[in-house]
């Protein structure tokens, strides 16, 4: 075990959202900003934007590092910019204001329909329901998750005939 795999999940933390050179086995450098670091592997997941490309990422496996440098702290920008990287195309397409409008057209209705729901989440982003199900952005059927299939599929087609609705 390395000193990188020795470091706790806090110390890791402090490399977040920061520009960062890897040294690897065999002298192997990388450089990027660091998305996240895995708990269980050490695992580091580094996020690099070539010119004229949306961003790649590239994972570092934790038992392969053996120096990690910060080159450069990041700003506001760039955590919205490493936090849209793993977004799904689709929700890229709304302003958060658009994805907060649609999240709270969604509850009043559930609301006035008698259904149990709240928001969840750091951010508050997705909507809970009777606590069993959970409804993430963009707030559409295809974004409903659930153990229990009757609750997953009747609240499915309540959203799909709330989104038929016209506004």
């Amino acid at each position: 075990m390395n000193d990188w795999q020795r470091k706790s999940p806090l110390d890791w933390q402090t490399y977040v959202n920061k520009l960062v050179k890897v040294v690897a086995v065999e002298k192997r450098e990388y450089e990027g900003w660091v998305l996240t670091v895995d708990p269980v592997s050490a695992t580091i997941v580094l996020a690099t934007f070539p010119e004229n490309e949306k961003g790649s990422i590239s994972f570092i496996m934790g038992h392969a590092v053996q120096e990690v440098e910060i080159l450069q702290e990041g700003d506001s920008d760039m955590e919205q910019r490493l936090a849209r990287i793993l977004e799904p195309e689709e929700s890229q397409a709304y302003s958060a204001e658009e994805l907060e409008s649609r999240k709270n057209a969604l509850k009043t209705w559930l609301e006035s329909n008698h259904i149990p729901v709240g928001e969840q989440g750091e951010l508050g982003r997705t909507l809970s329901v009777a606590g069993v199900l959970s409804i993430e952005p963009l707030y559409g059927p295809e974004q409903c998750s659930s153990t229990n299939e009757i609750i997953l599929a009747r609240v499915q087609g309540l959203l799909q005939g709330f989104l038929q609705q016209p506004r």
